[in-house]
């Protein structure tokens, strides 16, 4: 009695655990279940391991489909799968108050976005949102050098497919009159001077922590008159700086440059304008005057939050409650527009949507998913705290993700033929996805096949495969192409499954992206290429649409000069 009971309770779990994990079950965790359901009734562990082998190799044996119909039938209640979700969302905000809550994400128009970027962006969102408050966008745009027109919609672009939207939106050159309202009210509170001295006499005085003679040689009356020719004259020349302290230890507070003169044509303002705030000072005065409550940054700039308060102290704008939080540092990746652009410079990448960068249009190409990309940042976590992490992160969270959502396909690469003697012509339907829930593609097969090189020079004679989703082939010759015997539908335990093609295929190009750095050097051999052959039916998915090749990966369709080409997700 207790056999039988056994084996009830052990097809149920295999059954169970056989779904859950792509059509096998193993054999430790179903033990683990019946022991534990068991144990109850008396039944030792010593009764019950000897059964559970023979049950999970025939419940492995069988199709998924199948599986999924016994187990309807057995114990429906075990289809339904509990899951225990990890709480990933962010710490509560300090001095925050419903509905009044404002942040911002203040990109520069010069680049497109990157994951960095995209961690930014998402904490200052979903900040935004689980307060019910407000999130700007804000163009930085005072480095007319540095700032281009295609990039402010690019970058609107990149946020939309983040699935980030914002409630307002401006320029920081739109209140460039403000500023210098500002910086004049500094003049004459003698919190600031125009500086006339070079660049190199300006380094050696911030590391000497010496005051040079404009700081009290152009204060005042002659620094207004100074300031005002700056404005009307670009080649009046000097920079606006802070009464700092220059001896401080500090050093990002040793008098730091606020305005500077850069002649550069402005994508937006033209030619209007030519001398510009600096970082410390626009991006202090915009967070208070916009509104923003609680302005996020990295923690790169912790040593200039002592110039942001002066400035807003001096000015006696409201202080906002400033918050910083790690780098997105991803190891192999050049997670900075420092490091990128040099490589697009040099013609080292094909340009910002290269498959090998962490920018936004490159993971996009890539197959990595906005919904895994704001799942990854979200499990990074609100910290301080510099860490690298690896991109297989990424992978595991999109994997997850385009698991259940994308149709299963097979793809053969660099395939060797196989013929197969008195091969029964079939047609089959095969599943688009081992749920059943995305249709089928129809396959006509003869006598002629092709399966993946690395698996036919593993193939001795007497062995037998499995086309997958098709029948059983016996090697009966070995060399440049195989040859086998057709040996029969029923599924083998163990038999080793195989993806194929028939000799109605498409040729296929898989773009194999890997790590652009290595040893923190660029990497010459980071882009390989996997050719192959591919079943005909793909020519039904549109291109950008991403799919998993069984055994192979989850790739993402594009195309390139008429041609079809894929392109390399992960695992």
């Amino acid at each position: 009695m207790s056999i039988q009971k056994i084996q009830t309770e052990a097809r149920k779990f295999a059954l169970q655990n056989a779904i859950l994990f792509n059509g096998k079950a193993n054999e430790k965790a179903v033990t683990g279940k019946v022991i534990a359901a068991l144990k109850k009734d008396g039944i030792t562990p010593t009764e019950i391991i000897p059964v559970i082998t023979k049950v999970v190799t025939q419940v492995n044996s069988m199709s998924i489909h199948d599986q999924i119909m016994e187990l309807t039938s057995l114990a429906p209640e075990l289809l339904q799968r509990e899951k225990k979700e990890r709480d990933f969302s962010l710490p509560p905000l300090p001095f925050a108050e419903k509905g009044k809550v404002i942040t911002r994400f203040p990109p520069e128009p010069n680049g497109y976005l990157h994951i960095g970027h995209a961690k930014a962006a998402i904490i200052d969102y979903e900040y935004a949102r689980m307060y019910d408050g407000k999130f700007i966008l804000r163009f930085d745009d005072t480095n007319p050098e540095n700032a281009h027109l295609d990039f402010y919609d690019a970058q609107k672009e990149d946020l939309h497919w983040l699935g980030v939207e914002w409630d307002t939106e401006y320029h920081t050159s739109d209140h460039l009159e403000m500023h210098y309202k500002l910086a004049e009210q500094l003049i004459k509170q003698r919190d600031a001077y125009l500086c006339k001295c070079t660049s190199e006499m300006i380094r050696a005085g911030r590391f000497n922590g010496k005051a040079c003679d404009c700081r009290e040689d152009r204060t005042g009356e002659e620094a207004l008159d100074l300031w005002n020719d700056m404005l009307a004259n670009p080649e009046v020349g000097g920079i606006f700086r802070l009464h700092g302290e220059m001896e401080s230890d500090n050093t990002a507070m040793r008098d730091p440059t606020l305005f500077r003169v850069i002649e550069a044509k402005h994508p937006l303002t033209g030619d209007k304008y030519h001398v510009w705030p600096t970082y410390d000072f626009a991006g202090a005065v915009e967070d208070s005057i916009s509104g923003v409550t609680h302005p996020f940054r990295t923690k790169e700039y912790e040593l200039r939050d002592a110039v942001y308060f002066r400035i807003l102290s001096l000015l006696n704008l409201r202080i906002p409650h400033l918050m910083e939080f790690s780098r997105l540092s991803i190891e192999g990746m050049p997670v900075s527009k420092r490091k990128i652009k040099p490589l697009i410079e040099q013609g080292l990448v094909t340009g910002f949507d290269d498959v090998r960068l962490p920018t936004l249009r490159g993971l996009k190409r890539r197959g990595i998913v906005p919904e895994a990309i704001k799942q990854f940042v979200l499990q990074q976590g609100f910290s301080k705290v510099e860490s690298v992490v690896n991109f297989s992160l990424v992978e595991s969270v999109n994997r997850k993700y385009l698991d259940s959502k994308v149709k299963r396909y097979y793809f053969v690469p660099d395939p060797v033929q196989l013929s197969v003697e008195d091969a029964p012509k079939k047609t089959v339907k095969l599943s688009l996805h081992p749920d059943g829930t995305m249709g089928e593609r129809t396959i006509h097969t003869s006598s002629t096949f092709f399966i993946p090189k690395e698996d036919a020079q593993k193939m001795k004679i007497g062995d037998i495969l499995r086309l997958k989703g098709l029948y059983n082939v016996k090697i009966v010759k070995t060399g440049d192409t195989l040859t086998g015997a057709f040996a029969g539908d029923e599924l083998i335990p163990e038999t080793f499954k195989i993806q194929w093609t028939t000799n109605d295929y498409i040729p296929l190009k898989i773009i194999v992206p890997g790590f652009i750095f290595k040893d923190e050097a660029y990497n010459p051999d980071s882009l390989h290429e996997l050719q192959g052959y591919v079943e005909k039916a793909i020519l039904g998915i549109p291109f950008g649409e991403i799919v998993q090749f069984e055994r192979v990966g989850f790739v993402r369709l594009e195309k390139q000069k008429n041609d079809l080409v894929g392109i390399f997700a992960h695992k």
